[in-house]
């Protein structure tokens, strides 16, 4: 039954008998035989019917081929059987059975030549197979033979092949491995050979190449070691771009700044870079510091290096004070120019860098961040010159508070303010700064030093002084402050200008900054070192000479015109330009030279003592250290011109006061009030300005200890406690001012007077210089100082002179002669008194006198000027005394008088070339008052208040009788009253 159904679902398959054995089970099926075609056939033939009994079989027997008809049936039996039911039930399926296989006999038939056709094209089908299997056997078999014979060989070659690469790139993997294994010994040597970038580059190629390696387990281990490695590097970087600080070297920098760079870390290494540079300061101090402390020491003890810098630099002992702050600085200096050289690397490298990135714009990101890079590092480094510069100061101020310098030497202390001057130029080229933390240090030293030196040097000007003999101190007639060591510093100021073409190389130097100097060798503070000792000769070894020979011999190297300056030559140079000004030479100065009586036969050498000498010496100094620092300027100048009041009012102490008495015959009745003045009384006739007694109160308040000096015992004590002032000098008692055969000193008083002078014209030379480096709030101070002080220098030659001029003449003499005269005369005369002869002598005897006198010293002609004047003046004002004292007079005694004046005058005018002669107008004003009328007299009398009231009384007394009524007498004399009336 299955088979039928199989034929059923396979309609029009036909296969061959002979290949039913090699198809499936499933497709296998059995062909009616003829009996059962036959009986087929004989049954009935109702289509209809056919199809009703194949209707009526059941579908399970058709649901699918595995299907078990003979169980089915089985299991469908009733649980009672019935034979007769059984047979009914057979014959019902045997029905449907044979119209089933009448249904496919039909369906066969109806195939059958499809069927027969079929099974040709099968039949030739399975030809065609089995001579396929032939080929097939012929083909295994010769691909068998060619496998054994070629392909099994050619493929094995083939695999070899690619084992044999496969081990190739495995050795190389291993030799990579092995190499990067031993790679920590040739970073160890790259180090050594300082090769930062090399083996940096090495470093990181090795990790590239490790994390290529990573899926091998000894590569982990490896590329932690290299890691460590590179942070090995890192330090040993560090350390040495820490050396830069000391001593840049552009190829150690270079390779450091490339080893930067390749690590990404350029900002970093900017930053690690200026704290090198703070502590490479902070322990070059030190060190510096320690190894004198340690030195002076003289022990191996440890406990100074355990000390702070501050603390370090109070155990400097003054001799090791200079050598320490010149080494200090040097070793600053070193840091600063290293500084200095990395900037100048960092702008040239930029600037090289730009002209690469301009070329070759191709990596812009790569060209942004390094343009990142570069203004970072720029501005890092601008920023941190000042930084660098503030540490400076403060380690050095620390250093120069940490010692006491006032009790230095004047050159030590000189060479101190010399080398924190050169620093603070090396402050303001290394970043412009003004160094304001070391000028206020240097200042409070400099004050500090400065006023004991100054009190030491005003009491060794007192001592000076005292021990003056006012002996002239010869000097050469060229002789001016310049030639002076101590103002050697002002030569280079004064020098012309010279055009670049014409000058030596040094002075091109010159115009270099320090930095561009010293930037390739050298120490600008050894140079300090160097001259220190340097020019230590006197210009004035040889001034002890008195004859000429020997004074030309002495000064024959100094008076070469090679050696002095052509502007040293001139009398006066402008401080300014270098230029001598068209009316340096005054009419009076030319007059000097062609008309004194006085001078020497030998040139016109400055006249001067060696105290003078010794306080320009000392201006030098104070203007050397007022020119090194200028912040203490007005102290120095100052001190300066107390130096010069001192000087001032010894000379006036020793010279300008009279204590013994003055006739009252030679006081001028406008000038009472200065003869009663307390301080002055000896200036006399109007002979002190105010201005001068001014000044010289100023000075006897302000410097002057009275107290002191009326007690010498207490002298020390009082000087502790009084710093400010300096006792008043006492006149050597060498000096003898009272002989009449030396004028009474006019020798050791024109010294004395004109070495004043003298100091008063180097001050005024000095004035420029003085007023450029003067605060402009202190301006007023110094103008000031000139203009009351330095100008009256001159004005004490008249109260000095004076006193020579009222001793030197015998004016009471004088007077007792004319007291003897007859005025009285009734008739004129023709021959003059006696009194006239014997003071014209008297001026002979003065003239002489003179000439002797300029034999040992030279008078200048301003000098014996005013000598002249004051004599005749005197003499003048002694006619009109005497004239005063006469009670009875006529007219032709009154002729009498001017035939004696007129006398006098004629044989005066021989004696000396003043002109006119003073005080003529005086006498002969007086002289002719006799004549005036009554209205004339008072009008006359109100008019001329220069005559002291003894003798207008006189005068109106006189003329009484012959012109003059009493009762005009009394109008006149209480004209006289009220003239007088102010004055009491």
């Amino acid at each position: 039954m299955q088979k039928i159904k199989s034929l059923m679902t396979r309609q029009g398959l036909r296969i061959p008998q002979e290949s039913v054995n090699d198809l499936s089970p499933i497709e296998s099926f059995r062909i009616p035989t003829k009996e059962e075609f036959r009986e087929l056939h004989e049954e009935p033939t109702d289509p209809q019917a056919q199809q009703e009994i194949i209707n009526s079989i059941e579908e399970v027997y058709f649901s699918n081929d595995s299907f078990d008809i003979v169980k089915y049936e089985l299991e469908r039996l009733p649980p009672v059987l019935s034979l007769q039911e059984l047979e009914e039930y057979r014959d019902k399926l045997k029905q449907q059975q044979a119209a089933v296989s009448k249904k496919v006999a039909d369906l066969i038939l109806e195939k059958q030549p499809a069927y027969v056709e079929e099974l040709e094209r099968v039949t030739s089908l399975q030809t065609g197979l089995q001579l396929a299997a032939v080929i097939c056997t012929n083909g295994r078999r010769h691909l068998n033979i060619a496998k054994e014979g070629f392909t099994q060989t050619s493929l094995g070659l083939l695999a070899n092949q690619r084992k044999r690469q496969l081990l190739i790139g495995l050795l190389k993997s291993l030799r990579t491995i092995k190499t990067l294994q031993r790679t920590d010994v040739r970073l160890s040597e790259m180090l050594e050979e300082e090769d930062y970038p090399g083996a940096i580059q090495l470093c990181l190629e090795c990790q590239k190449a490790a994390s290529t390696f990573k899926h091998y387990s000894c590569i982990s281990e490896l590329n932690s070691k290299l890691q460590d490695t590179l942070e090995q590097i890192e330090e040993q970087l560090d350390v040495a771009l820490s050396k830069i600080c000391k001593n840049f070297d552009i190829n150690h920098y270079t390779k450091v700044q490339q080893a930067y760079r390749l690590l990404g870390k350029t900002q970093t290494a900017m930053d690690q870079l200026h704290m090198h540079f703070t502590q490479a300061i902070h322990n070059t101090v030190f060190q510096v510091v320690l190894g004198y402390v340690e030195l002076c020491a003289g022990n191996t003890d440890t406990k100074f290096q355990k000390l702070q810098y501050k603390d370090l630099c109070t155990h400097i002992t003054s001799d090791s004070y200079i050598p320490c702050l010149a080494d200090l600085c040097k070793a600053l200096w070193e840091v600063m120019l290293s500084y200095y050289r990395t900037m100048q690397w960092h702008e040239n490298h930029d600037q090289d860098e730009a002209a690469v990135v301009s070329s070759d714009g191709n990596n812009v990101m790569g060209t942004e961040e390094n343009s990142f890079d570069r203004n970072y590092v720029k501005k890092k480094l601008e920023h941190g010159l000042s930084r660098i510069w503030q540490d400076v100061q403060l380690k050095v101020k620390t250093y120069l508070l940490g010692t006491d310098l006032s009790n230095f030497k004047y050159d030590d202390f000189i060479f101190v303010l010399d080398v924190i001057s050169r620093l603070m130029q090396v402050g303001e080229e290394f970043c412009g700064s003004k160094s304001e933390v070391l000028q206020e240090s240097i200042r409070k030293q400099s004050v500090n030093y400065f006023k004991t030196y100054h009190r030491t040097r005003l009491e060794e000007l007192r001592m000076f002084l005292e021990n003056e003999t006012w002996e002239l101190c010869p000097v050469k007639s060229s002789f001016n402050i310049l030639q002076l060591h101590e103002f050697k510093f002002m030569e280079q100021s004064r020098s012309p200008p010279v055009s670049p073409s014409k000058q030596p190389a040094s002075a091109i130097s010159a115009t270099l900054t320090l930095f561009e100097q010293y930037c390739n060798g050298g120490n600008p503070f050894e140079i300090q070192a160097d001259n220190k000792d340097d020019e230590t000769e006197d210009v004035l070894a040889s001034n002890g000479y008195e004859s000429d020979e020997q004074e030309k011999g002495a000064y024959q190297e100094y008076d070469s015109d090679s050696d002095v300056p052509e502007e040293l030559k001139r009398d006066y140079v402008d401080e300014q330009t270098g230029d001598a000004p068209i009316k340096s030479v005054s009419r009076e100065t030319l007059r000097s030279r062609k008309r004194s009586d006085y001078n020497l036969n030998k040139v016109n050498a400055p006249i001067l003592t060696n105290t003078t000498l010794n306080v320009i010496r000392l201006v030098g100094k104070y203007m050397q250290m007022m020119n090194i620092l200028k912040p203490i300027a007005f102290d120095v100048i100052h001190f300066m011109s107390q130096l010069f009041d001192y000087y001032l009012y010894a000379v006036y102490t020793f010279f300008g006061r009279n204590d013994t008495p003055i006739p009252t015959s030679l006081l001028c009745a406008s000038n009472r009030e200065q003869h009663n003045d307390r301080q002055f009384e000896s200036t006399g006739l109007g002979l002190s300005s105010s201005r001068l007694r001014t000044t010289l109160n100023r000075i006897q308040e302000s410097l002057i200890d009275l107290e002191v000096s009326a007690d010498p015992s207490g002298t020390l004590t009082a000087a502790e406690e009084r710093k400010e002032k300096v006792p008043s000098p006492h006149l050597s008692h060498l000096v003898v001012l009272t002989s009449g055969n030396s004028l009474y000193g006019l020798a050791e008083r024109v010294v004395a007077t004109e070495s004043l002078v003298f100091l008063a014209e180097q001050f005024e030379f000095l004035q420029p210089h003085l007023d450029a480096v003067m605060p402009a709030a202190k301006k007023p101070f110094l103008q000031q100082f000139y203009s009351q002080t330095v100008s009256t220098a001159s004005e004490l030659r008249k109260p000095v002179y004076w006193i020579v001029a009222a001793k030197a003449i015998d004016y009471e003499q004088m007077l007792l002669l004319m007291a003897n005269v007859k005025w009285d005369v009734k008739e004129i005369m023709s021959q003059h008194n006696v009194y006239v002869d014997a003071l014209l002598k008297e001026f002979e005897e003065f003239n002489r006198r003179l000439n002797e006198v300029s034999k040992r010293v030279r008078i200048p002609l301003p000098v014996s000027n005013i000598l002249w004047e004051h004599c005749i003046r005197l003499a003048n004002r002694t006619l009109v005394e005497g004239y005063a004292n006469v009670k009875k007079c006529s007219n032709e005694g009154r002729a009498l008088m001017q035939l004696d004046f007129q006398q006098f005058l004629m044989k005066l005018e021989k004696l000396t070339d003043i002109r006119p002669i003073p005080d003529k107008e005086f006498v002969e004003t007086y002289i002719k008052a006799y004549y005036l009328t009554e209205n004339d007299m008072e009008r006359w009398i109100k008019e001329h208040r220069e005559y002291s009231t003894k003798q207008l009384t006189n005068l109106v007394n006189v003329c009484l009788g012959s012109h003059i009524n009493k009762k005009a007498r009394q109008k006149l004399l209480a004209a006289i009253d009220d003239i007088d009336r102010p004055k009491r």
